[in-house]
Parts: structure tokens; C-alpha cells; sequence
């Protein structure tokens, strides 16, 4: 048995599920906030997708990650990892899989309050979309550090 293979999987499926999860939460509460707005102004609607959609980036990233390891392990093509290799790649998911969740979470609060900003002064939207993007700065950098990690598993084995 390949154990080096497992522990790949294992770092892709935490990659997306982690990160999947905590998107469906964050634009599950943020579609809560938004249609209540829609309800009584439904002429919002079209600004309030683009707030709803936003939690939704980090399980992107994660998915994203999923097929990077996928391609590498021998999945979708590459060749199967080592054991120490598998456990790089779990390590590797781990970062885009964990800040994933916890940031689009804490997105889908943000998303939902800025609706309400939204909702009462449309011209302050801008606000609203700054204190947006800050959690998903660190979304970004956990997804950039992932990235580069795998990208550079078998080089940096290749060194051990």
C-alpha cells in the first residue's frame, strides 16, 4: 500500500471540504441577510448577489489546490507520492483548508452586515466591500502559500 497516496488524499479532500464547508456556511448566512433585504426592496437584488457570492471564493481555493494535488499525485496525471510526499501534500492542504473555513465564515457575518449597510445607505457600498476584502486577505494568502507549497513538493524532495 502507498501511504504516501493516502495522505495526498486525504490533503486534497480536507483542501476542498474544509474550505467548501465554511463557503456553504458564509453564503448560506450571507443569502439569509440578503433575502431579507430582496423582500422589501427587490430592486437590490443584483448588488446583494455579488455580496452573497463572495464567501464563496475560498472554497474555490481549496477546490483549486484539489486538482493541483490531483495532478501531481498520479490522480489526473504526475506520479504516486512517497510518504514523505504525502505527508507534504497533507501539510500543504492544510493552510487553504483551515484559513479557508474560518475566513469565509467570518466573510459570511461581514457579507450580511454590509447588506444592511447596503439596504439603508446604497451610497456607502464601497465601505462595505473594504471591510469585505480584509477577511478575504488571509483567505488569499493561506490559497498563495498552499499553491506554492505543492508546487514545489517533489523539487524540494528531491533535495532530502
Amino acid at each position: 500500500m502507498n501511504y504516501g497516496l493516502v495522505f495526498a488524499f486525504l490533503g486534497a479532500v480536507f483542501a476542498t471540504a474544509a474550505a467548501g464547508t465554511g463557503s456553504a456556511k458564509g453564503i448560506g448566512r450571507a443569502c439569509e441577510a440578503g433575502a431579507a433585504i430582496v423582500v422589501d426592496d427587490p430592486s437590490k437584488f443584483g448588488r446583494l448577489l455579488v455580496l452573497q457570492l463572495l464567501p464563496g471564493t475560498q472554497g474555490l481555493y481549496g477546490f483549486i489546490i484539489s486538482v493541483m494535488v490531483m495532478s501531481s499525485i498520479g490522480v489526473l496525471g504526475g506520479t504516486p507520492p512517497n510518504l514523505v510526499q504525502g505527508l507534504m501534500y497533507l501539510s500543504a492542504c492544510l493552510a487553504v483548508g483551515i484559513v479557508g473555513y474560518f475566513s469565509s465564515v467570518a466573510q459570511g457575518r461581514v457579507c450580511a452586515s454590509a447588506m444592511n449597510i447596503l439596504a439603508k445607505r446604497p451610497e456607502e457600498s464601497a465601505k462595505a466591500i473594504v471591510s469585505i476584502s480584509l477577511s478575504e486577505l488571509y483567505a488569499l494568502i493561506a490559497f498563495i502559500v498552499s499553491l506554492l507549497l505543492v508546487m514545489s513538493i517533489h523539487e524540494v524532495t528531491a533535495l532530502l
